[in-house]
């Protein structure tokens, strides 16, 4: 039986090299000093070898010279490449002395040469100022050897110089302008990032926000009705059981509904659906069709309710949901805060473009408006709504003689899009 094997694709050889130069510039960034060692021991060796097997005198233009010397100029115009990273402008005037002596003496060491690699340096980390005087130390040597050496036209010590020059600088110059590109889009990835980051922050605060809306509008909203049909259970149960036994219906009823709307509410939460459960059974929001059963709930804690509609409330569902439970927490307070005896009254009011008004009084004992600082979500939620359709709410006591509470919300017509 024969095995089949599955085979990896092929990775192409530009990937391949790029990630072997990832890693040699990781290990130089770590590591210096390794790769300094290794380069400059490099051009050491080739200098000695230079020395050693009398290739210098294949293009000496005086061979008369010690071997000291030449020794000598061979370790001083290779040695300093060392900190040719850190200091290529020192290196250089370090070399110049070495370089000088070279050509007037006319020993003319190919090591010499050495000194582009500095230049590339100073094009890779200096200023481009420090090209031309660069370029003036290393000519001068040059311009010596033809004058008190001369070997054919002077153009050949001088002009494959410069050229020479010419080819380092742009290397240098071209790598550096890679590199400040790509330190360019690596800044701007961070900052993309960032700021990802932050508009997810923002996102994330926004929804607990409305979280925070939803529950209490959900939770306050039932558990006042639950309050007010306890009280009016307990003061009917010692003169009319039945209206006792109405009563805890009621609340059974209302807490299931209260229970099965923070359940909807927390199964939305989830990150992700569990494999072994069914997908959280969604519901809609609730509408201004949804206001009878909210009204018949609070009538029967005992709290009378009218209402006053002028116009047909075609609305989209987002405002449809804002004017619901604006009445829905004014009616809430109501319950808290009204005491026995309060009534309540409803005005709403839409024109065929779309705006909304709505007031919601009661005749409870009223009181001043809550701060902030007590930590309630009532208010503040109903502002919130409010101001995502660039609407307007008022709410406080309503004026002397008067007595209870007053809620005014306007939603302008909706603007086209």
């Amino acid at each position: 039986m024969d095995r089949v094997t599955e085979e990896r694709p092929t990775e192409p050889l530009t990937q391949h090299l790029q990630r072997i130069s990832r890693r040699v510039r990781a290990f130089d960034q770590r590591h210096p000093l390794v790769w300094d060692l290794h380069l400059t021991g490099f051009w050491v060796v080739a200098a000695l070898i230079d020395y050693y097997g009398d290739g210098w005198l294949n293009v000496a233009r005086d061979r008369d010279n010690p071997g000291w010397l030449v020794l000598t100029l061979s370790l001083g115009l290779s040695v300093p490449l060392l900190r040719r990273r850190t200091h290529p402008r020192a290196v250089l005037l370090a070399i110049a002395p070495f370089a000088l002596v070279n050509a007037w003496t006319g020993i003319a060491l190919q090591a010499v040469m050495l000194q582009l690699l500095v230049v590339f340096h100073i094009a890779l980390r200096r200023p481009t100022r420090n090209l031309w005087w660069a370029t003036a130390l290393i000519t001068t040597p040059n311009v010596v050897l033809a004058a008190r050496h001369p070997q054919g036209s002077p153009d050949q010590d001088i002009v494959p110089v410069l050229m020479s020059i010419v080819v380092a600088a742009a290397i240098g110059i071209t790598v550096r302008t890679r590199r400040d590109h790509t330190e360019a889009l690596e800044d701007r990835a961070r900052r993309l990032e960032i700021e990802r980051d932050q508009q997810a922050q923002l996102a994330a605060a926004a929804e607990r926000a409305r979280i925070a809306r939803e529950m209490h509008d959900i939770i306050g909203h039932n558990l006042s009705v639950i309050t007010g049909l306890a009280d009016g259970g307990q003061y009917a149960a010692a003169k009319s059981p039945e209206r006792a036994a109405q009563a805890l219906h009621a609340i059974a009823t209302t807490s299931r509904q209260a229970l099965a709307e923070l359940r909807r509410l927390l199964d939305v939460l989830r990150e992700e659906d569990q494999p072994h459960e069914p997908h959280a059974e969604l519901t809609p929001q609730p509408s201004l069709t949804d206001l009878d059963q909210l009204l018949n709930g609070v009538r029967a804690t005992g709290l009378p309710v009218t209402t006053t509609v002028h116009g047909s409330p075609d609305l989209p569902p987002g405002r449809q949901l804002t004017v619901y439970r604006v009445i829905q927490e004014a009616l809430t307070n109501t319950l808290k805060h009204g005491g026995p005896g309060s009534t309540a009254e409803i005005e709403m009011s839409y024109d065929e473009k779309g705006a909304v008004t709505l007031t919601v009084t009661d005749t409870g004992r009223g009181g001043p408006a809550p701060s902030h600082s007590t930590g309630g979500r009532g208010l503040p939620g109903m502002r919130e709504r409010t101001a995502l359709y660039g609407g307007t709410l008022e709410a406080g006591p309503r004026p002397h003689p008067e007595q209870g509470w007053r809620v005014h919300l306007h939603l302008p017509e909706e603007t086209p899009q």
